[in-house]
């Protein structure tokens, strides 16, 4: 039996924040790594550097040490201009406030994804009514967001996250502005659908049942993992 691929791996990462006259150590020396189809959870409370451990995977933010490896290549080795080249091609992104173009359709918004790395034909835009019927809003694709409920667009987004079929989907809080239920049904499509797209999922949450949904979950804890 083969070995699993890492397909995102960061070592070593450090990122700290000016607060009044005193410095926030808030990543002390990180370690992360996830394979290729792996489902993995990162908890903590709030301030514990959640979303910036998933800003710096994602090369939205910079470390101030450490490495970031997308696949085969040191991310941390690449301009901002060439991150923001290959991000969209590698990575999914889900945000707990969708993010999506108040002026633009539902359909319209997953297509972005696509235009975002200049490939928009036949096949991307047949791939968003795929999408769409796979997020249960086949009949929705030429709604607005303001049009939509917060269930609707957080699907919205995590169908744009999937267009590009990146190797990997990044998710921070994507239930954080949901009611319970919806947010529940949200979790287990971004689970379903990113084992049905074979990408991994690295999902941050501070809700315990939403992480046990994953494969291996971890807990961030005064800069480290515990």
């Amino acid at each position: 039996m083969s070995n699993p691929v890492t397909i995102l791996r960061a070592a070593g990462l450090r990122k700290n924040y000016p607060s009044g006259d005193r410095t926030l150590a808030v990543l002390q020396g990180v370690d992360f790594s996830v394979s290729a189809g792996e489902t993995v959870s990162v908890r903590g409370e709030s301030g514990s550097g959640k979303s910036t451990l998933l800003n710096i995977l994602a090369g939205l933010d910079r470390s101030e040490a450490g490495e970031l490896w997308w696949g085969a290549e040191a991310a941390h080795q690449l301009s901002l201009a060439e991150l923001t080249a290959r991000r969209g091609r590698y990575l999914g992104m889900v945000f707990q406030s969708y993010y999506l173009i108040p002026e633009l359709d539902a359909y319209a918004n997953i297509l972005m994804a696509a235009r975002l790395v200049g490939r928009v034909g036949p096949a991307e835009k047949a791939r968003v009514t795929q999408l769409l019927e796979r997020v249960g809003l086949g009949e929705r694709g030429h709604h607005l967001p303001s049009q939509l409920s917060g269930g609707e667009r957080q699907r919205v987004a995590v169908a744009r996250a999937l267009l590009n079929r990146p190797a990997v989907i990044l998710a921070d809080e994507p239930t954080g502005n949901l009611d319970e239920a919806t947010g529940d049904g949200i979790i287990e499509l971004l689970v379903s659908a990113c084992a049905e797209a074979q990408a991994a999922l690295v999902l941050v949450t501070h809700n315990v049942a939403h992480a046990k949904k994953t494969q291996r979950q971890l807990h961030l804890q005064g800069g480290r993992f515990a």
